[in-house]
Formats: C-alpha cells, sequence, structure tokens
C-alpha cells in the first residue's frame, strides 16, 4: 500500500523524474505555457509555484543603505541558487527574478493554471495546458 506517499512517479526513476519536471518548469517560465498530460501537469504545479516563490522571496536592492545592501545581496544570492535547482536556463531565471517577481508580489498563491485540453489521439492520454495566471488575485 502506499498510504502516506506523495507524489506521482509516472514509471521512471527519481533521477529522470526530476530531470523531467526541472526541464517543464524551465519551459514553463520561458513560454509562460506548456502542454502536457494532465496528470504531469497537475504535479508540474507545486514545482512551478515554490519557484515562483522563490522568486518573489528575493529582496529588491535599489534604495538599500549599505548595512542592509550585505544582507539583501545575500539572501537574494541564496535564493537564485535554490531556484538554479529547478531551472536550468539563465533566461528563465531572469524572468522569475524580474517579471514574474513583480508580477505576482501581491497574489498569495496559485501562481498556475491547469486547463483540461482534450485527449491525444495517438495514445487516448488526457492533455492539459499549464498557464502562468495573469495578475494579481481579484480580492
Amino acid at each position: 500500500m502506499r498510504h502516506r506517499k506523495s507524489g506521482r512517479k509516472f514509471g521512471r526513476n527519481s533521477s529522470s523524474r526530476k530531470a523531467m519536471f526541472r526541464n517543464m518548469v524551465t519551459s514553463l517560465m520561458l513560454h509562460g505555457q506548456i502542454r502536457t498530460t494532465e496528470p504531469k501537469a497537475k504535479e508540474l504545479r507545486s514545482f512551478a509555484d515554490k519557484v515562483i516563490s522563490l522568486g518573489k522571496g528575493a529582496p529588491s536592492l535599489e534604495g538599500l543603505e549599505a548595512g542592509e545592501l550585505a544582507a539583501a545581496k545575500a539572501r537574494r544570492v541564496h535564493l537564485i541558487r535554490r531556484a538554479r535547482l529547478l531551472i536550468n536556463n539563465d533566461e528563465a531565471l531572469d524572468k522569475v527574478f524580474g517579471e514574474y517577481a513583480e508580477r505576482f508580489a501581491n497574489r498569495p498563491g496559485g501562481y498556475t493554471r491547469v486547463v483540461k485540453a482534450g485527449i491525444r489521439g495517438g495514445d487516448n492520454a488526457s492533455m492539459a495546458i499549464v498557464q502562468l495566471v495573469e495578475g494579481p488575485s481579484a480580492e
């Protein structure tokens, strides 16, 4: 029995599963949306949300005094290195810590949406589109 075991295995070993999700998160951050199977899309949400939360946590270095600047730089470098474990492209990393951090600054979570996209013709797999939501929550 698989009681209290989280995450789907997708018939892969752990290293290829991690590589698959790193590639999917990188593509999502670069393009804003990707098309994949529905179970993979649902698992991808947690990885993408964690990466965007890391981007939001990085402090802005503008307008800080000398004493605060060193601590802010260290925090930012730490968060970039943690995000680098899930993103393997410099352009995508810049988007996360620039554009997406500003875009989701006031949003408490839920940065991605999964939209069902029918079935794939070859093997009848249910497909879905994973998208980044557009702006701050409507509160």
